[in-house]
């Protein structure tokens, strides 16, 4: 919410630098603002974040194998380092349009080439530790089909829109194309975060109700027998609760004879 939020400072710094400061004059729209190349540090900060905390996920869901985490947070660091960079080049040497095309063209196509594989590699983790934990149980196997359409929506959007940005630049690079979707980067990152905790209690809610509709009292939490193809299967014990009745002589020829009579009847 702070990144975000200060975000969204800086885009109204920018435009009123531009559009109420400089009113009128035509050749400061060829000189950078000091906040528009921040919001790039920003961006960053809250890509940083949200994709820690779905490679987190992905640590979670394979129960702590390190081959296929480690590559998911050197992807994020990995970015983090290049739009770091790209700032610290951006706010100290670059000063016109023209400048951060030329110095900080092989930086843009960078950052957007990681953040688009790091997207795409996370979404395609969860979504094969999700297909892989399947436990053939219809409540449980719907709440995880629901989480891997999710996983996708959230990966794909971002992934498609660091694509698209990197396309404006190697298509359009004397345009300020690539700008716009960069841009919407960070308020995707934010969302998908939000959208990513908020979904849930929905889902929570929809096992609960299930639940009692079906009358089942256990629970199945994902993590607690993940048996992906990442984590083979180890032994699984089944609990099964009888109950002993025991019933007198009278009530049992009375069930007899109603059998019987039912039988007739048929």
């Amino acid at each position: 919410m702070i990144a975000d939020t200060l975000h969204q400072a800086l885009i109204a710094h920018t435009v009123y630098t531009y559009l109420i400061t400089n009113f009128g004059n035509a050749l400061e729209l060829g000189n950078t603002v000091w906040s528009l190349l921040a919001e790039v540090l920003v961006n960053g900060f809250t890509a940083v974040f949200v994709q820690s905390f779905l490679a987190h996920r992905v640590w979670q869901l394979s129960n702590g194998n390190m081959w296929i985490s480690i590559p998911a947070y050197l992807l994020v660091a990995a970015e983090f380092v290049s739009v770091f960079v790209f700032a610290v080049i951006g706010l100290t040497r670059v000063h016109t349009f023209v400048e951060l095309a030329e110095i900080l063209k092989g930086l843009s196509i960078t950052v957007n080439v990681l953040a688009a594989v790091g997207d795409t590699y996370i979404a395609g983790l969860l979504t094969l530790l999700l297909h892989t934990s399947r436990t053939g149980f219809r409540r449980s196997d719907s709440i995880i089909n629901k989480l891997i359409i999710f996983s996708i929506n959230t990966g794909a959007l971002t992934s498609l829109c660091a694509i698209a940005s990197m396309l404006s630049i190697l298509l359009a690079p004397e345009t300020f194309i690539y700008i716009s979707f960069f841009f919407c980067m960070g308020r995707l990152y934010a969302n998908s975060l939000l959208a990513t905790l908020n979904v849930r209690s929905l889902i929570r809610k929809e096992g609960s109700s299930n639940v009692q509709a079906s009358g089942d009292t256990g629970s199945i939490p994902l993590g607690a027998y993940n048996t992906s193809v990442f984590n083979p299967p180890s032994a699984i014990s089944v609990k099964i609760d009888t109950r002993r009745e025991y019933v007198s002589d009278q009530e049992e020829q009375k069930h007899s004879e109603s059998m019987r009579s039912q039988m007739d009847l048929a």
